[in-house]
């Protein structure tokens, strides 16, 4: 089956499947995260490989790369972050990211609240 042929949800199961180490098992814990803070989320698979998360607009990415675990939020700079997860893309004007290194452990509260915000930020503009 071709990557035409799969939907969004299936790309991003292979992409797990593939990665098969730590990366995909964090892509995972987030994911479900997501998916927890906003069950109306929808999935997407974007710029030839990219999951995209989305709700009234993107919430945010999630790349992988040898050593981190890419979250942007495209929205970020406009997000209240009081748990300081954001940690990457931190001068810029409006996206903000979290990069998840190996060892580090995901505050699941703060991570679904930071989701929550960036929905409803979304929805305050459509």
């Amino acid at each position: 089956m071709s990557d035409s042929d799969q939907s969004p949800s299936q790309l991003i199961d292979q992409r797990i499947k593939d990665l098969g180490d730590w990366r995909g098992a964090l892509l995972a814990r987030v994911r479900a995260l997501i998916q927890e803070a906003d069950p109306e989320v929808v999935e997407e698979w974007k710029w030839r490989g990219v999951p995209v998360w989305s709700h009234h607009g993107i919430l945010c990415t999630g790349e992988t790369y040898q050593k981190v675990v890419k979250l942007t939020f495209f929205k970020g700079a406009a997000l209240q972050d009081p748990a300081g997860l954001f940690n990457s893309s931190l001068t810029g004007s409006t996206r903000r990211a979290i990069d998840f290194h190996e060892s580090d452990p995901i505050d699941a509260q703060a991570f679904c609240a930071l989701i929550r915000s960036a929905s409803s930020l979304n929805a305050s503009k459509a």
